[in-house]
């Protein structure tokens, strides 16, 4: 009786956060259903938390991945982590715009598309060395302190990493005052996850209330299409990747681990907010520190394989709606170079990737007042399936990246127990 009463504490005390955060999602998702539009009232809610976790990110970000440069110790392992993390991102994106290709191709969408009109955002034309320039850089110290520079301050915050590492002795104090900010913002972020349920289950409510009737209708079969395929993606795929990470231990490291992180992906909407329940993840799988604090912050920015798989089925919905060949060689190859551009540029926060999506119809030639509408339907009907996938495939990286560097002996037995 007792070992019963021990076994049953174990397993509230492991998943309460879990079980808080499904019964919080759950009961947004019947508000949603239940009075529809009505659940905008508590939208405020998700948007605190939302807020509370965007301004946690961005120092958080900084101190990561400065710190964790800052600690590494003047090797040749530096220079060859990144090679490995680049090469696990773009072999992982172009899997899934490759299967997503496959699946267009099997089931092609209809001709029968429905134009729907939608405010268009306006986008301010640049040359590509402006747009290169505002990607990369930022034009004063207080515009790397929003998201929207999130590529700018991940790059800022590794040359402080590496300035730190080059100062040595000299540096020791700034490198101890990254070490001390970084575990701040641990418990910081620790603080603001607890309110998950609430803020959570307030965006879930609003998701359903608000987008859940827009799932039927013209767009049907192209969302059930990506929806079908990044869950056979998600299952299969990433299944795949864990187990090449760690054999048949991997296999159950990812899926014990990553449940956290997929519930915030899908209530989110973000990769960025995602970043916390991904660290945190990753430290219980054993992935080694400097690992899990340049992959994780990295991938969220760069790293999209179901944004990837998004780029190709809003490709071949407008090439459906204006009656186009998606089958041509060319246009074939063009559209996974897009989609690569495409996982780079898109930021990490909510519906995204408008540029992705102007970059596409630009490349093409088509009509930016009728294709962009569509687009950006479908942009944010499958955001919540991309989101999931981005944010997990970051997690599988890790593991991989991990195993390339580290060699197989990285997992261990006690992991699973």
């Amino acid at each position: 009786m007792n070992l019963k009463n021990t076994q049953s504490g174990s397993f509230l005390k492991n998943y309460k956060s879990i079980l808080l955060l499904l019964g919080g999602i759950l009961a947004g998702s019947i508000l949603g259903l239940v009075f529809g539009k009505g659940v905008e009232v508590i939208k405020p809610l998700g948007d605190i938390f939302l807020n509370l976790l965007f301004t946690a990110i961005i120092p958080l970000i900084f101190f990561t991945i400065a710190s964790s440069i800052a600690n590494l110790e003047k090797s040749e392992k530096l220079g060859k982590l990144f090679v490995i993390v680049i090469g696990v991102f773009l072999s992982t994106v172009l899997i899934s715009a490759i299967l997503m290709l496959v699946a267009v191709l099997l089931f092609p969408i209809q001709q029968d598309i429905i134009l729907s009109k939608i405010p268009l955002e306006s986008v301010q034309s640049a040359n590509t060395g402006s747009q290169i320039t505002q990607l990369l850089t930022a034009g004063d110290f207080y515009e790397l302190l929003s998201r929207k520079s999130m590529l700018a301050l991940i790059i800022f915050s590794f040359l402080i990493g590496f300035a730190s590492l080059q100062s040595g002795e000299k540096g020791k104090d700034f490198s101890r005052f990254l070490n001390s900010g970084n575990e701040v913002m641990k418990q910081l972020l620790h603080m603001i996850m607890k309110t998950a349920p609430i803020g959570l289950g307030a965006y879930f409510a609003y998701q359903v209330g608000i987008f859940g009737p827009q799932l039927f209708g013209a767009y049907a079969k192209p969302l059930g299409l990506y929806y079908a395929v990044c869950a056979f993606y998600f299952v299969v795929f990433f299944s795949l990747y864990a187990f090449i990470a760690g054999g048949k231990l991997g296999f159950k490291v990812f899926w014990k681990n990553n449940i956290t992180p997929s519930l915030t992906a899908l209530g989110t909407c973000s990769s960025i907010a995602t970043i916390p329940a991904n660290l945190e993840g990753a430290e219980k799988m054993n992935i080694p520190a400097h690992i899990r604090n340049v992959v994780i912050p990295l991938g969220a920015p760069l790293h999209k394989d179901g944004s990837s798989m998004s780029s190709i089925i809003k490709i071949a919905v407008i090439f459906a709606m204006f009656g186009k060949d998606l089958t041509d060689p060319n246009t074939l190859l063009m559209a996974l170079g897009i989609t690569v551009i495409v996982s780079v540029v898109e930021g990490g926060i909510p519906n995204g990737g408008y540029i992705g999506e102007i970059l596409a119809i630009t490349v093409y030639g088509f009509p930016m007042e009728q294709a962009l509408p569509a687009a950006m339907i479908v942009g944010t009907l499958v955001d919540p399936m991309a989101t999931l996938l981005n944010a997990n495939g970051d997690l599988v990286s890790a593991m991989m990246v991990t195993r390339i560097s580290e060699g197989k002996k990285w997992i261990s037995e006690k992991l699973v127990t």
